[in-house]
């Protein structure tokens, strides 16, 4: 319970006594920009008692399960739409049609409405360039220049058992190339990987200090490095990125569901989508662009237009499999 004391404390005044209804939610949103995003829900609900439980994506997951009988929350809010997907999840879930969700393209939203998603994260390449020059290395422009056995011992990568930006990179190259050639690439990839580790972002960070020369990592941990001023080149796989959505969802056990909901039109409103940019390379709100910098720093204008066409049921009812399979085959 020590995430729900820690981002109370960060909630400012919402999770002290408030007049109407109290709101629970629960999410694997990073501290620093839910305590931005609260702040400004705040000023917008002020009649609303948010309270905000924060644990990691597969910690969320088996807390939910855990209380499935007897859920303690009213909403579920920034959560792996892979995750979201288990039917066990599913089956806990009302659907809603939040407000601003009929604007969002197809991909952002379930069909029966039962969860939407207003921000994500993709795959891109943190290239270190004074590194890569040394070396006589070429920018790599998709996955398949990583092969290049110039490349052996340049490339780290997260560990997907244990991140879900490795989980995604996987799942986008295997639906990308299919089974049997996908898991060939990745055995053939390797083979030029120096490790891989536990975190997304770490990667370029790694990549970035001069390391190695690729991280294969987010692209908005390559843009900060870009902004903060490292000597990195931001590349987004030429033939798509894979990608990972933060959804959100009503429980049906809520027993504050007006408020609830409430909260949930807020966070397709144009108050959080202007805070989302600074945290996200995906924002879903129509007409949503980019700030200049970070556009001046590898991210595209329009990202909906450089994601790959995850199918993210079968990403879901795979996962367990894949993970397996990669453990066994790949894993160090």
């Amino acid at each position: 319970m020590q995430h729900f004391v820690k981002i109370c404390a960060l909630s400012l005044a919402l999770c002290g006594a408030a007049q109407a209804g109290q709101v629970t939610a629960y999410t694997a949103l990073e501290e620093d920009e839910i305590a931005e995003y609260v702040a400004v829900a705040k000023k917008s609900l002020p009649g609303i008692d948010l309270k905000v439980l924060r644990l990691s994506t597969g910690d969320l997951g088996a807390r939910i399960l855990a209380e499935a009988s007897n859920p303690q929350h009213d909403v579920i809010w920034g959560w792996a739409v892979t995750n979201m997907m288990d039917p066990r999840i599913l089956t806990i879930l009302e659907p809603y049609k939040a407000k601003g969700s009929e604007k969002l393209a197809a991909a952002y939203h379930a069909a029966d409405d039962k969860w939407f998603a207003a921000t994500g994260y993709m795959a891109a390449f943190c290239v270190n360039n004074e590194r890569a020059k040394a070396k006589g290395l070429a920018v790599p422009k998709d996955w398949e220049d990583l092969l290049d056995p110039k490349f052996k011992g340049e490339i780290v990568m997260p560990n997907p058992v244990s991140s879900g930006t490795g989980y995604l990179q996987i799942v986008g190259l295997l639906q990308q190339m299919g089974d049997e050639k996908g898991w060939k690439f990745l055995k053939d990839l390797d083979a030029n990987v120096a490790q891989y580790i536990k975190s997304g972002s770490r990667p370029c960070k790694a990549a970035r200090a001069g390391e190695f020369t690729v991280g294969t990592s987010l692209a908005f941990a390559g843009v900060q490095s870009v902004k903060e001023g490292f000597p990195v080149t931001v590349v987004i796989p030429a033939k798509g990125a894979g990608y990972e959505l933060e959804a959100s969802a009503l429980m049906q056990a809520s027993k504050n569901k007006d408020d609830a909901k409430k909260f949930l039109d807020w966070t397709l409103s144009p108050e959080a989508a202007d805070i989302y940019g600074k945290y996200k390379e995906i924002v879903t709100r129509a007409g949503y662009k980019p700030d200049a910098d970070s556009i001046k720093a590898g991210l595209p204008e329009d990202v909906s237009k450089t994601l790959l066409p995850i199918d993210f049921a079968k990403s879901a009812k795979e996962r367990e499999a894949i993970l397996d399979r990669w453990q066994k085959e790949i894993g160090r």
